[in-house]
């Protein structure tokens, strides 16, 4: 009998911590399959964060290291440098990465970084309860947003694949969705593409990865897909921001 689909040996045969519908869970899997075909899983190191994936370390069997908040690209830098044959990557979502660690990710790439970063946005805080994120869209409605997000009060989103990518030192950004199968298959493509550009000692790439938060959204898993492609594509479009490879090819 020929086996068609089945677990990534990269992912633990573990009870996901996720809340239902949580699209956290396809991307956990999509990074084990990227590690799976690239047959790197003895050789790779991975950064778990504070936040709904707080507890990476059991779903990856690959080698983990926790980070305190914000910091998992210092974390990230600090495992590179010692050991440059490892894929080394980051799993941080919008708070982690774009509130707290929003200096040590930009400075990461200033520096050309040779880490991979999977960054997962909500557009909201998960773990503790749904704060405002950087990431909340102006009107959206947070725990400390109840009217929704004032841009006179709370300032507008910050698109992080659009800034990061203006930095020398990014090799690769790229903004994908796991909101549908073909947007699965080319959100796995750009995490794949991500990790190749590591191991080929390009620099700092990373994969933005549009999910949803249903729980802290207050709708269903179904409704909140909908959600995400009528209210966060249009504030955060799909697509590559930066990709020196493709330019040096065309060169």
């Amino acid at each position: 009998m020929e086996t068609v689909f089945d677990r990534p040996h990269a992912l633990s045969d573990v009870t996901l911590s996720y809340c239902p519908g949580c699209t956290h869970g396809i991307i956990n899997r999509l990074v084990a399959e990227v590690i799976d075909e690239l047959g790197m899983e003895g050789k790779t190191v991975g950064v778990a964060p504070v936040g709904c994936s707080v507890t990476a370390y059991n779903f990856f069997e690959c080698d983990m290291q926790e980070a305190a908040h914000g910091r998992a690209p210092a974390v990230a830098t600090g495992i590179k440098r010692v050991h440059p044959d490892h894929l080394v990557f980051t799993y941080q979502g919008d708070g982690d990465l774009a509130a707290i660690g929003t200096a040590e990710t930009v400075h990461a790439a200033a520096r050309a970084e040779n880490i991979s970063i999977v960054f997962v946005n909500n557009a909201i805080y998960g773990m503790t309860g749904g704060q405002m994120a950087p990431t909340s869209l102006v009107g959206q409605v947070t725990q400390t947003t109840p009217y929704g997000r004032k841009v006179e009060n709370q300032g507008y989103p910050i698109r992080m694949s659009e800034m990061l990518s203006t930095l020398q030192g990014a090799a690769y950004i790229e903004r994908v969705s796991v909101d549908s199968i073909p947007n699965i298959k080319k959100a796995k493509a750009a995490i794949k593409k991500s990790f190749q550009c590591q191991l080929d000692k390009k620099g700092f790439s990373m994969v933005e990865v549009l999910s949803t938060c249903p729980t802290n959204w207050g709708l269903s898993p179904e409704e909140a897909l909908k959600w995400l492609r009528e209210n966060m594509m249009p504030q955060y479009p799909l697509g590559v921001y930066c990709d020196r490879l493709q330019e040096e090819v065309e060169k």
